[in-house]
């Protein structure tokens, strides 16, 4: 049986954001990191030192593995910030500052 169907919950419908110049399709409700993970995308971040990607780790805020830009803000969690419609979201490279 459908879960949905056993809460009878119905989902407001999706809308899009925008990855890297990529469109995807978000509900409201899920973080960044549930909307690139729904997507296929496991990476969105680079280590400064080494370039390394990195993507969700911790999952709940304590680690700073999810950094991604939201609208132009760097440094955001991609695990704590919900997604809104038209957000516009970045790999960030580095520090997200310009060097």
């Amino acid at each position: 049986m459908n879960p949905l169907e056993l809460a009878s919950a119905r989902p407001e419908p999706a809308f899009t954001v925008t990855f890297d110049d990529r469109e995807l399709q978000a509900l409201p409700g899920w973080t960044v990191a549930a909307a690139l993970w729904a997507a296929g995308i496991t990476s969105w971040r680079t280590t400064r030192r080494d370039g390394r990607p990195r993507g969700i780790f911790c999952g709940i805020g304590v680690c700073f593995d999810c950094l991604v830009t939201v609208n132009d803000r760097p440094n955001q969690r991609a695990c704590l910030v919900v997604v809104r419609p038209g957000d516009v979201i970045r790999t960030q490279e580095g520090t997200g500052h310009a060097d």
